[in-house]
C-alpha cells in the first residue's frame, strides 16, 4: 500500500474515532458543521451539529477541494486557516462565504484545529451565520421603517408649525378637561393683545369679554360632545366681534379642542370685495395678464394684452397661447415643461407675435394654480423693446442660445436638443431667405426642400413676414 493510501486510511480511522462519543457529542454541541480536510486540501468527511440536518450541498463537499468551495474573496482566509492549524495547531476564526450546490452562498464563522499529527488533516469548525444575517436584515428593515416614519412625522410637524404660524386666523389649542390654553398662534396673540407664550395656561373663557364667557363655555361643551362645530358662535374679544369655530381631537390620551376665530367683518362679502379690488388692479396693469386652462387655451386677458396684439378680447379668448407668444414649437414647450416641473418660472425671454406687424421682444413670468380643483396657468407679459425687424434674427438667436444654456440642469437633455434643433432650423430658413432676397423658390432650393415643405416650416416657425400670402 502506498504512503498516500496509508494516510487516507489513517484519516478515515481518525474520522471514525471522532464520530464516537463523547467526542461526537462535544463536537455537535459546539458547532453547526465540521469538515475534515486532509493534507491535500480535500474534504474527507462532514459532520452536522446537534439538531442540525445536513443539507445536500454539505454532503456533496466530500471529495471536493476545500478552497474550491469558498468564494473568491474568502480564498486567502481559507489558506490561512489551514496553514495556521498545521503550524500552530489552531487557526484564528474568520467569517467566510461558502458555495453550496443548490443553496448558493452561505455565510459562516470558521475556525480550524489540527486534527491528526500523522496525516496533516485539519478539522474545520463552522457556525452558520444565516440566522444572524436574517436577524440583522430584519433589524435594518425595522430601523429604516422607523426612520421613514420619523421623517414623515417630522415633516408633518413642520407643515403644521408653518401653517399654525402663518395663517391669518387666530388659532388656540385648549385642553378640554381644564379649559386652559395649551398653545396659541401669533394671529391669536395679536388679536388678544398679548404674546403667545403669555397666553399658555390661561382659562379660555378669560380670553373673551365678560358677557360672552358663559356662551363660550357652553360652546366648548357642545364642540366636545358633538365632535365638530363650524362658526356657530359670535363673541367679542377686547370689544372686537369675532366668529368662533371649534374641532375636537385626541392626543396622547388627552382631549383637546382646536378653536379658530376671526373678526366678524372678515366675511365672504369682504373677501369678495378684496378680490374685486385685486381684479380691478390686474385689469389696469400696463403689463399683459393672461389666464389659461391646463391646455393653454386662453380664458381671460386684461386690456394690456389686447392693446399689444391690437385685437379685441373676443378674438383672443379661446385661442391657444402659443398662437401669439413665443417662437412656434420652441418657447411654449419650454415654459410648459417648467410649469409642470417647478410650478412657476420667472423672467423668460421670448417674443410676442403680433398679427399686423413684426414681433415684440417680451419677458414672461408664469405660475400654475388651482381654480377650485381645475388646474390653471397665469402669465405676466412685459414688452421690453420696440418691434423687432426681420433682420434682428441674429439677436433673437443669440438670446435663445443663452436661454437653452440656462435650461441645463432644469430640463431633460432630449428636450433641450429638440428645442435646439427647431431653433437651428429657423435660423437656417431665415438665412436662406435673406440670401435669396426673400425668393421662396430659391430659398427652398438652397435648403434642399420643396416649396410646399418650406411654406409649412414658415408657418410652423411663425415666419409670416416672409410669406406675402
Amino acid at each position: 500500500m502506498t504512503t498516500r493510501g496509508t494516510k487516507a486510511v489513517e484519516t478515515k480511522a481518525a474520522s471514525s474515532t471522532l464520530r464516537q462519543a463523547p467526542a461526537s457529542q462535544l463536537l455537535s454541541a459546539s458547532v453547526d458543521f465540521a469538515l475534515v480536510v486532509d493534507e491535500n486540501g480535500v474534504v474527507s468527511d462532514v459532520f452536522g451539529g446537534l439538531g442540525v440536518e445536513l443539507e445536500t450541498g454539505w454532503k456533496k463537499l466530500i471529495g471536493e477541494r476545500w478552497l474550491s468551495k469558498v468564494t473568491l474573496e474568502s480564498r486567502l482566509k481559507g489558506e490561512r486557516l489551514l496553514r495556521d492549524a498545521r503550524q500552530a495547531g489552531v487557526g484564528r476564526s474568520a467569517e467566510m462565504n461558502f458555495l453550496l450546490d443548490g443553496v448558493g452562498e452561505v455565510p459562516l464563522r470558521v475556525s480550524s484545529v489540527k486534527f491528526d499529527e500523522g496525516t496533516g488533516s485539519v478539522l474545520i469548525l463552522a457556525r452558520d451565520l444565516r440566522p444572524l444575517a436574517n436577524l440583522q436584515q430584519q433589524m435594518v428593515a425595522a430601523q429604516q421603517a422607523m426612520e421613514r416614519e420619523y421623517t414623515k412625522l417630522r415633516q408633518a410637524d413642520t407643515r403644521y408649525r408653518v401653517l399654525f404660524h402663518v395663517t391669518g386666523e387666530g388659532v388656540v389649542v385648549v385642553n378640554a378637561s381644564t379649559r386652559r390654553v395649551v398653545e396659541a398662534n401669533p394671529a391669536a396673540a395679536t388679536l388678544l393683545g398679548d404674546t403667545a407664550h403669555a397666553l399658555e395656561g390661561t382659562l379660555v373663557a378669560d380670553l373673551f369679554d365678560q358677557p360672552h364667557r358663559a356662551p363660550v363655555d357652553a360652546f366648548l361643551t357642545r364642540v366636545e360632545s358633538g365632535g365638530r362645530a363650524e362658526p356657530k358662535l359670535t363673541a367679542s374679544i377686547r370689544g372686537t366681534q369675532v366668529q368662533v369655530a371649534g374641532t375636537v381631537f385626541r392626543q396622547s390620551g388627552s382631549t383637546l379642542v382646536l378653536l379658530r376665530f376671526w373678526e366678524a367683518a372678515t366675511s365672504a362679502a369682504s373677501r369678495g370685495e378684496r378680490t374685486s379690488r385685486m381684479m380691478a388692479v390686474l385689469e389696469a396693469l400696463p403689463d399683459g395678464i393672461v389666464v389659461t386652462g391646463s391646455d393653454f387655451k386662453i380664458l381671460h386677458v386684461n386690456e394690456a394684452v389686447c392693446e399689444m396684439l391690437q385685437l379685441q378680447p373676443s378674438e383672443v379668448v379661446g385661442q391657444n397661447l402659443d398662437t401669439w407668444l413665443g417662437r412656434a414649437g420652441v418657447d411654449m414647450n419650454l415654459m410648459a415643461a417648467n410649469l409642470k416641473e417647478h410650478g412657476s418660472f420667472r423672467a423668460f425671454n421670448t417674443i410676442l407675435r403680433v398679427p399686423f406687424g413684426p414681433p415684440l421682444e417680451a419677458i414672461v413670468t408664469g405660475v400654475s394654480a388651482l381654480d377650485g380643483k381645475v388646474p390653471t396657468h397665469g402669465f405676466s407679459i412685459r414688452v421690453v423693446s420696440s418691434r423687432l425687424a426681420v433682420g434682428d434674427s441674429t439677436m433673437l438667436a443669440t438670446r435663445s442660445l443663452q436661454q437653452l444654456k440656462d435650461l441645463v440642469g432644469r430640463v431633460a437633455l432630449k428636450e433641450i436638443v429638440r428645442e435646439s434643433a427647431d431653433l437651428i432650423e429657423r435660423m437656417c430658413i431665415e438665412a436662406a431667405l435673406e440670401v435669396s432676397g426673400n425668393n421662396r423658390a430659391s430659398a427652398a432650393q438652397l435648403l434642399g426642400l420643396s416649396r410646399q415643405t418650406l411654406y409649412s416650416k414658415l408657418r410652423r416657425h411663425g415666419l409670416a413676414e416672409f410669406d406675402p400670402e
